[in-house]
C-alpha cells in the first residue's frame, strides 16, 4: 500500500526503529483521517443519552421456571443487583427501587445474560457464574459478609462463626446471620453455603426456606442424599 509515494510499511518500520520522520508517518495520517470521519455529533449525543439512561435505571425481568420456582432478576450498569424468589412484580419493583434509588424498567434484553446463567446453574448445566454483582446499595458490614460468603467454593460450606473470623468479627454471628438473611442476590452470592455453628442448615430467607437451601446444597454436592 502506498500513500503520496511513500509506503505505509516503510513508515511503520521507521517508527518501530525509533527514527524521527521528517513529517507525520503516512499510517498516522491515515489513522487521524479515520478518527476524523467517526460518529457525527448526533450519533455521539444518542450514545451519551443511552449511557446516561443505563446508569440511572435498574432493569428487571422474570425467569419463569427453575427447579426452585420462578425468580425475579434485576441488573444495573454495574452488575446483578437483585434476585428474588417468586413473589409479586409490583412488590419486587418497589423493593429494588427503594434499595437502589433507581427507576425500574422491565427488559428481557438487559437481563438476558443473568437469566440465562441462573437458569443453567439451577438445572445443573453450569457450575459457576461469570456475572458482576452490584453491592453498592448495602452497608459496608453486609458487603464484607456477602463477599466472604462469595469466597466459599462450590461444594463446600462454612459456619456463621467462620465467616466472622474471616471478616475480623468473630463475635458477630447474629449480625452475620442477619446480613446473610437480607442478601439481595441469593444463589449468585451463595449465602446458602453458610450453616449454623452446630452444622445444621440454619435459616434461609428464600422461598421454600430450608428446603430450598438444602436443594441448592445438594445441587452443588455439599450434601449427599
Amino acid at each position: 500500500m502506498t500513500t503520496h509515494g511513500k509506503t505505509v510499511d516503510s513508515d511503520i518500520e521507521t517508527w518501530l526503529a525509533g527514527e524521527q520522520p521528517a513529517k507525520a508517518p503516512a499510517f498516522a495520517r491515515l489513522m487521524d483521517e479515520a478518527y476524523a470521519a467517526g460518529p457525527t455529533p448526533a450519533e455521539w449525543l444518542r450514545a451519551r443519552q443511552g449511557l446516561a439512561a443505563l446508569a440511572t435505571a435498574v432493569y428487571y425481568d422474570r425467569l419463569a421456571s427453575t427447579p426452585v420456582g420462578p425468580l425475579w432478576i434485576a441488573v444495573t450498569d454495574k452488575g446483578l443487583a437483585a434476585v428474588a424468589f417468586g413473589g409479586d412484580e409490583a412488590a419486587f419493583r418497589h423493593e429494588v427501587a427503594r434499595r437502589t434509588r433507581l427507576r425500574t424498567v422491565r427488559s428481557a434484553d438487559q437481563t438476558a445474560t443473568a437469566r440465562r446463567q441462573l437458569g443453567e446453574y439451577l438445572k445443573g448445566r453450569r457450575t459457576s457464574f461469570t456475572l458482576e454483582v452490584d453491592l453498592r446499595h448495602v452497608t459496608a458490614f453486609q458487603r464484607s459478609v456477602l463477599q466472604a460468603a462469595s469466597a466459599v467454593p462450590r461444594g463446600q460450606v462454612v459456619t456463621y462463626g467462620q465467616i466472622g473470623q474471616r471478616i475480623g468479627r468473630p463475635r458477630a454471628a447474629r449480625a452475620i446471620g442477619q446480613a446473610l438473611g437480607s442478601n439481595p442476590i441469593p444463589i449468585v452470592v451463595p449465602c446458602h453455603r453458610v450453616l449454623a455453628s452446630d452444622g445444621s442448615l440454619g435459616g434461609y430467607s428464600g422461598r421454600g426456606g430450608i428446603r430450598t437451601k438444602r436443594r441448592l446444597l445438594l445441587l452443588e454436592g455439599a450434601l449427599i442424599g
